[in-house]
């Protein structure tokens, strides 16, 4: 295996950002090769900028460079005019790390975290000189690898991958190595790659898709479960890892070359979420809670920093401000020497945990922006999304930011969501303007920019039978927005691309024929269409209609409680009768408490493995409501209000079914 590097250098100089494609960073591995060890790509499809700050190929990347069967680098998607001179000189996609060929490695694992990234799988396995599909690879090929939350769907690009895992992977990928290691030692002619990922489908949380068939009968989706001839499992487990403790990674972060996303020391401390918000995926895929110890936080804080030399850290997880104690641990950071000075960020702010006290801790070091994530404008929207955010806990947080010194608040909202009204729609506006209101009590000219994301019903949460609204209906109610924002001063209003929804939506809830759209897409040049630059949806409205596909179907269309779904097969722990029944409890406007504080709902995620919550504390955070609707103000739990909408009035409002 030799390097490309001679070849690259000649022209890195001609092209956008060669720091993109040097590698050298420090943290950096550069392992050596061997034929006793499987060699993982750790690929992310999308730019350096994008991927390397990723925490998940981080914590993968020293995982595997850690074991004595394994061994893994990294690449990322080269951009337009690197992809480009790439071809006309016939360079195939290289790893940074040693700048190998991909195709020399054992494992392609490609980390897919968004949609519309699908069509940069397929650019890079084509600059890998990999065949796209997997039916057509041979014993010579790498095995195709995919991961990340679009793995809960995977039946668009199914028929690209060999091999998609659920759930988390630091257990995971040592057991695929372990397996293939093994194989290669055998080399033996009789172990064909179909036995080789038959014993992979043995192990919990790997989906092998071609051990699958679908069944479809008048263009529905009947059915998906393993060939007659096949042992894999009908239902497929995500994995869970019980102790979050056991695996403090990333050790040794990378540091970049270049400016990046998140260009800082990023420490998860905990993952899951039990706040049950209906239209969030990842708080649901990825429950229970797991804690890490506030110890392990503060070391990893600590040893980061030295190593690193950033001066900013993110306290990360789906929901920074629930982790029990979460104001001790700011202040530990705050204070120690090592760290200091240090500017501290919770980039994933709950409304009702922040606190005066959070604020001020925070205020110590360098005041960046606030994001805060309402999702709805108004209570009873707030009510159907499982949102129980009330307005005067988002004023509540907003004036102790802006009365610690903050001067700018970010409010993030989305549009589309389920039984929305123009009123709801509309609330976004009055709660950016009340926001706006308190900022002056403080400040001369405070500023509030909300950015709104348009819905997209997505697998395993409550909101999966909804049909989302037409491409349409999503461009009218952001310029109901806009007008309305253009009469308030300090207010300036971000949308996300409503046609860009539209596919992503597509994607989503789509199946196997999807494919076939997918390589037509990419054949036109659509790569980076989650770039607003190179996002076409016209190349995806002809790709459709070639494959005799309608968009109404996909995306457009509400599913039936007995309708099978394109992920049926595999399970994210949650029990669908407690999904569907949560959809129901949404159209009629109730809320649900938080289960880490209440009895619990037997969601499955717990109760289905036999794990529980990991958490430090047995009660709430200090803060507002916490996710059960009680105020200071009442003492009650609020969770239904008037005005129900059933799954058949939803229906005659106008969405196509």
């Amino acid at each position: 295996m030799s390097s490309l590097w001679a070849e690259l250098e000649q022209f890195l100089d001609e092209i956008e950002k060669p720091a993109r494609y040097i590698g050298g960073e420090d943290g950096m591995v550069k392992p050596e090769h061997s034929p006793d060890k499987t060699s993982w790509l750790l690929i992310y499809p999308d730019t350096y900028e994008i991927g390397l700050p990723n925490q998940g190929l981080q914590i993968l990347y020293e995982i595997l460079n850690e074991r004595d069967d394994s061994l893994a680098e990294r690449s990322y998607a080269p951009w337009v005019d690197m992809s480009r001179e790439m071809r006309n000189r016939g360079i195939p996609l290289f790893s940074l790390d040693t700048h190998h060929s991909a195709e020399a490695f054992d494992i392609l694992a490609f980390n897919l975290s968004a949609e519309l990234v699908y069509t940069n799988l397929l650019e890079c396995l084509d600059l890998a000189n990999v065949p796209f599909y997997s039916s057509d690879r041979n014993a010579d090929d790498p095995l195709v690898i995919a991961g990340g939350h679009c793995t809960y769907n995977p039946e668009p690009f199914a028929d690209f991958i060999d091999i998609a895992v659920l759930g988390d992977g630091e257990e995971v990928v040592g057991e695929i190595s372990e397996i293939f290691t093994e194989w290669k030692r055998k080399n033996d002619p009789k172990k064909s790659r179909l036995q080789l990922l038959e014993e992979m489908a043995g192990l919990p949380g790997v989906y092998v898709p071609s051990l699958y068939e679908a069944n479809f009968s008048s263009g529905r989706l009947l059915s998906i479960s393993p060939k007659e001839e096949s042992s894999a499992p009908n239902i497929v487990e995500k994995r869970t890892i019980t102790d979050l403790s056991d695996w403090p990674y990333p050790k040794n972060q990378l540091v970049p070359l270049t400016e990046v996303v998140h260009d800082r020391l990023n420490v998860e401390i905990f993952r899951g979420c039990t706040r049950g918000c209906r239209f969030c995926q990842a708080g649901m895929i990825t429950r229970p809670v797991r804690e890490r110890p506030q110890g392990q936080v503060l070391t990893m804080v600590e040893e980061g920093l030295k190593r690193t030399g950033y001066d900013e850290v993110s306290l990360t997880s789906l929901s920074s401000a629930d982790f029990s104690d979460i104001e001790s641990v700011i202040t530990e950071v705050m204070t120690q020497d090592a760290c200091s000075p240090v500017s501290l960020s919770l980039p994933s702010l709950r409304v009702d945990a922040f606190t005066v006290n959070t604020a001020a801790q925070m205020q110590q070091a360098r005041r960046t922006g606030l994001t805060f994530a309402p999702e709805a404008g108004t209570w009873r929207l707030r009510n159907v999304i499982n949102k129980l955010i009330s307005d005067d806990d988002l004023l509540a947080a907003v004036e102790s930011a802006y009365s610690q010194g903050w001067r700018r608040v970010k409010l993030y909202f989305l549009v589309g969501l389920p039984t929305e009204t123009d009123e709801d729609t509309l609330g976004i506006v009055s709660l950016a303007e009340k926001t706006l209101e308190i900022g002056r009590k403080y400040h001369k000219n405070p500023s509030v920019t909300v950015s709104v994301g348009g819905f997209v019903p997505k697998p395993d949460t409550p909101f999966q039978w909804f049909g989302q609204n037409t491409e349409e209906e999503l461009l009218r109610k952001i310029y109901l927005l806009r007008d309305a924002a253009k009469k308030i001063k300090g207010l300036k209003l971000k949308w996300h691309d409503s046609r860009a929804t539209v596919v992503e939506g597509i994607l989503s809830r789509g199946d196997r024929r999807l494919a076939a759209v997918i390589e037509k897409v990419w054949k036109e040049g659509g790569v980076f269409q989650e770039w607003s630059e190179h996002f076409d949806i016209s190349i995806w409205k002809n790709a459709m209609k070639s494959e005799n596909l309608r968009i109404e179907d996909f995306a457009y269309r509400h599913r039936e409680e007995d309708e099978f779904l394109p992920w049926d097969h595999l399970s994210a722990g949650l029990h669908k009768d407690f999904l569907w029944q949560d959809w129901r409890d949404a159209l009629n406007n109730q809320g649900l408490e938080d289960c880490r504080w209440t009895p619990c709902y037997d969601c499955g995620a717990c109760t289905g493995y036999g794990i529980e919550h990991v958490v430090a504390s047995a009660v709430p955070p200090a803060g507002g409501s916490q996710g059960t609707g009680v105020t200071s103000e009442q003492n009650e739990i609020r969770v239904s209000i008037e005005n129900k909408t059933s799954f058949k009035d939803l229906q005659s409002s106008g969405v196509k079914k």
